[in-house]
């Protein structure tokens, strides 16, 4: 299945902290860590866009 997602550069934050987003031809969306992408989280596109716009408007800031 990981052949067919499309992963983005990871997002790393200090140390090895890294986070990749990726998407298939289905619409489906993926997050995992680097170097371990065959262990991921999915949802849809679309969850995975209001994930990122929520966290863009501070509706995360708690967990900082």
């Amino acid at each position: 299945m990981t052949d067919r997602i499309a992963w983005e550069e990871p997002f790393c934050g200090e140390g090895n902290n890294c986070f990749r987003l990726g998407t298939d031809p289905d619409g489906n969306a993926y997050i995992a860590i680097a170097g371990a992408e065959d262990t991921y989280l999915t949802d849809t596109r679309e969850a995975l866009r209001t994930l990122i716009l929520d966290i863009k408007a501070g509706k995360a800031d708690h967990l900082l």
